[in-house]
């Protein structure tokens, strides 16, 4: 009861203009759903058991409070790439409600209006304002050595994640969130091409030939040492935890022979016309639109591009 009441509240808070205020009311109330769900976390059977959405765009924020808490990591040291104005992202609440010390980047974000809504004097969060690229990842995360000791990295670019991860070190992380296109499916290793300022905009109008597909992301972060925990229930982000901490995760771990058909059978419908307009797709037609997008089959060569059509059936 106490958290409908509470969920409630944030939805109003959510349409409200006081911005400042009323996102330190509701870390504040977040923190509060959270600690009141902690005592649970040992008998979660999935990580969707702790989804709880308070900055994050999806239920992120509960299962990020619970990896955290199984690990025992209270201070995380976070990198966050792909945020726009930082409202509405993964680590937010973590800056709010622990003494974290993090670096946001986004191409797009202006620093002057978040220093409107947060603290910067405080300096426990780095802002760059750059296009993140394979090129220049590494570059990226060494900055002020986020790359040493990094409890959370965090990436939602929508085009080149895999060619990003793919250029960095084994280890990286205790915790990797990645977004991935269930589009692509459940079967098939499948990339964007390695193009230069990739916009999924302009690669196909529709928005929907984007990203990697889930089972070459798994199979990518499994190179990089780490086991895939689950999605959130919208099915458009991987969690991943380090091997090192995988035997504390035995309850929600998947079986090697999980149908990955469950994290990829999405719901929603983001297609658009080419006047930008949403058309509401089903899966089927989602597909057909964008079956003359040429991608990568990662299994077969990392430079041949492949029609969509020729490996994915509807």
């Amino acid at each position: 009861m106490q958290n409908n009441i509470i969920s409630k509240f944030l939805n109003l808070l959510r349409n409200d203009t006081s911005i400042k205020k009323d996102l330190e009311v509701r870390s504040l109330i977040g923190k509060d759903i959270l600690i009141n769900k902690r005592n649970d976390y040992l008998n979660f059977k999935s990580i969707n058991d702790a989804e709880e959405k308070i900055f994050s765009q999806n239920g992120e924020d509960g299962i990020i409070d619970y990896i955290l808490e199984i690990i025992n990591v209270k201070d995380p040291k976070f990198v966050e790439i792909g945020v726009e104005d930082y409202i509405e992202s993964n680590t937010r609440l973590l800056y709010h409600i622990r003494n974290s010390q993090g670096l946001i980047v986004d191409q797009t974000i202006d620093i002057n209006k978040l220093s409107k809504n947060l603290e910067l004097w405080k300096g426990r969060l780095k802002v760059l304002k750059k296009a993140v690229t394979p090129k220049n990842i590494n570059e990226i995360i060494n900055y002020e050595n986020f790359n040493k000791d990094l409890d959370l990295f965090s990436i939602d670019i929508d085009g080149l994640d895999f060619w990003v991860i793919k250029e960095l070190p084994t280890n990286f992380a205790k915790i990797c969130i990645a977004e991935y296109n269930p589009l692509f499916g459940s079967e098939y290793e499948v990339t964007v091409p390695n193009i230069e300022n990739f916009n999924r905009t302009n690669y196909h109008y529709s928005n929907l030939c984007w990203g990697v597909s889930l089972k070459g992301l798994i199979n990518l972060m499994n190179e990089k040492n780490f086991v895939f925990l689950g999605t959130n229930n919208l099915k458009n982000n991987a969690f991943f935890v380090n091997k090192d901490y995988e035997q504390l995760f035995k309850k929600v771990i998947l079986e090697k022979n999980i149908e990955l058909k469950n994290y990829t059978n999405h719901k929603f419908q983001e297609s658009r016309d080419k006047n930008g307009n949403l058309t509401y797709l089903s899966r089927k037609e989602q597909l057909k639109e964008v079956e003359d997008c040429y991608v990568i089959n990662i299994n077969n060569s990392l430079t041949e591009k492949v029609k969509l059509s020729e490996l994915i059936k509807s």
